[in-house]
């Protein structure tokens, strides 16, 4: 392949809109990583005010991820045929409508169907605001411009456990719906008025089986890998959904390679940018969100923080993070995008090796620095990844492109909540003494480490705290160990196989030609 280089005229034709239009869909996308946490530190009263079970709780939680990842794919093939802003504005009155039925939902029943709802707008607005971002930026200005977002959906994270604690603190439970209403109406006029109308220049045909089998596969393994991280890997539901989504995965593909125009662009993953880029990013995903799963609650277990007191000991992370996209973005063109992600890897690698040896004599210093040098880590290696995976995509299926590089992703992130969670459970449950736990809450404790926490305050045993705060410790650093595995191993794949040039593909448009 021969690649174009970086010129001083890649810029000319540049929306000069476009850094409005990325503070637009930064504000929104903030709102679809908060939306993935501000529920955390609610459940407990919504439990006890909407009087739903345990199931219940967790549907009302995992609905949300399950819709967003099932219609990734589907939604960006519908921009690119009908119009990107069209439905990037659907999207948000989606998600606005949502928000109103899930703050004033009378049942567990009706919550979970609203909580789908706003998965619904979130697949909108996370994989159309990606691919408007590819549609207005130079190439050049793109990894700045992915850095800057990556951070707004990243920040919305641990910024939900604060804003959540904040309001349950002084309102009731609904009001962490209702946060989303006033940033929605402002975002949907400000994208109305600054981003211009963009399709696919060729009529794309609507590929309604791949959608249909895009849906079911990406939702019933989702649904299989959730239940697994929740139950454990042997349970007979999970086994089923997870080979039963692989199947329809598999059905899927072959589907795709015989449509005109597929769903899921296959040809990009012949580009080595595409593929590895695909696959580090994705990586990241696996191990930041498995990290935001377990970190709150060792800031709640462990450090006896309140709910807004988690989402503050989460700042460092944040901070780190902010920082490291930043720094990583002037020193790219120097030093190049493969060594800029192999040193975020290794950073991860090192915060998570020292999560992995804090104990419960582990003060707040030396966990402000493993999450802070997660931060670092995570700054410096997802924006590189994503521009060298969507560099080969051509802006006029920058749609299908981007929608299928976010699949990866929400994948990634709920195999790392699984498979963290339930490695975690496993070694936390086999740590509990279990003969100092009194019979009646044994199940109770054994549920969870805050859950168990809530039940020795409730008794007032020092004994029992110490004892569930030990086991969680144990369970964290097996979970740990794993993810900084999977740290080091991309850290490798950075090096051996990031070509030195892949930042300097800067006209995707043409990169088909240019083979």
């Amino acid at each position: 392949m021969v690649h174009m280089t970086q010129t001083n005229t890649s810029s000319v034709g540049a929306d000069p809109r476009r850094w409005w239009i990325l503070a637009a869909l930064c504000s929104v996308l903030l709102l679809v990583g908060l939306d993935l946490t501000i529920l955390n530190v609610a459940v407990p009263v919504i439990g006890a005010d909407l009087d739903a079970s345990v199931g219940e709780l967790q549907w009302i939680v995992n609905g949300y991820t399950v819709v967003l990842a099932a219609l990734l794919l589907p939604v960006g093939q519908l921009g690119d045929r009908f119009g990107r802003k069209r439905l990037l504005l659907a999207g948000l009155v989606v998600f606005g409508i949502a928000s109103l039925l899930c703050a004033f939902a009378p049942t567990p029943g009706f919550l979970i169907l609203g909580r789908a709802l706003l998965g619904l707008g979130a697949a909108f607005l996370n994989t159309l605001g990606l691919a408007v971002l590819v549609s207005v930026f130079p190439a050049e200005e793109r990894p700045r411009a992915i850095g800057i977002q990556a951070a707004a959906v990243s920040a919305g994270m641990p910024l939900g456990p604060i804003v959540g604690g904040f309001l349950l603190e002084n309102f009731w439970w609904g009001s962490v719906f209702l946060l989303n209403l006033p940033l929605v109406l402002i975002v949907f006029i400000a994208l109305a008025v600054l981003v211009r109308e963009s399709r696919s220049e060729r009529p794309v045909r609507v590929d309604v089986t791949g959608g249909i089998l895009a849906v079911g596969a990406v939702a019933i393994l989702s649904y299989g890998l959730i239940t697994a991280g929740e139950t454990s890997w042997t349970n007979g539901i999970a086994i089923a959904g997870i080979l039963a989504g692989l199947v329809l995965l598999v059905v899927f593909v072959i589907a795709q390679r015989r449509v005109k125009d597929p769903m899921a662009d296959l040809s990009l993953f012949k580009e080595s940018g595409y593929t590895w880029g695909s696959i580090l990013s994705t990586a990241v995903q696996f191990v930041v969100f498995g990290v935001m799963f377990i970190v709150p609650q060792y800031s709640y277990v462990v450090l006896d923080a309140s709910p807004v007191q988690v989402g503050l000991h989460l700042l460092p992370l944040i901070a780190a993070m902010i920082l490291a996209i930043g720094v990583a973005s002037r020193v790219r063109k120097t030093v190049g995008a493969r060594a800029i992600m192999a040193a975020g890897f290794v950073a991860l690698a090192a915060g998570l090796t020292l999560g992995a040896l804090s104990d419960v004599e582990s003060g707040f210093g030396l966990f402000a620095l493993w999450t802070g040098l997660i931060g670092v880590g995570f700054g410096a290696a997802m924006p590189p990844a994503l521009d060298i995976a969507l560099a080969p995509v051509p802006s006029n299926r920058s749609g299908v492109g981007s929608a299928l590089l976010q699949a990866q992703r929400q994948v990634g992130a709920v195999l790392g909540v699984a498979i963290m969670g339930s490695v975690l459970a496993l070694n936390y449950r086999a740590r509990l003494d279990t003969a100092a736990v009194p019979a009646e809450t044994l199940e109770t404790v054994e549920h969870s480490a805050p859950s168990g926490q809530s039940v020795a305050e409730e008794l007032g045993s020092t004994e029992l705290a110490a004892n569930i705060s030990d086991a969680f410790t144990h369970g964290m650093a097996a979970s740990f160990w794993v993810a900084a595995g999977v740290s080091v191993a991309c850290a490798l794949v950075s090096v051996i196989f990031i070509r030195k040039g892949a930042d300097q593909v800067t006209d995707p448009e043409h990169a088909s030609e240019t083979r």
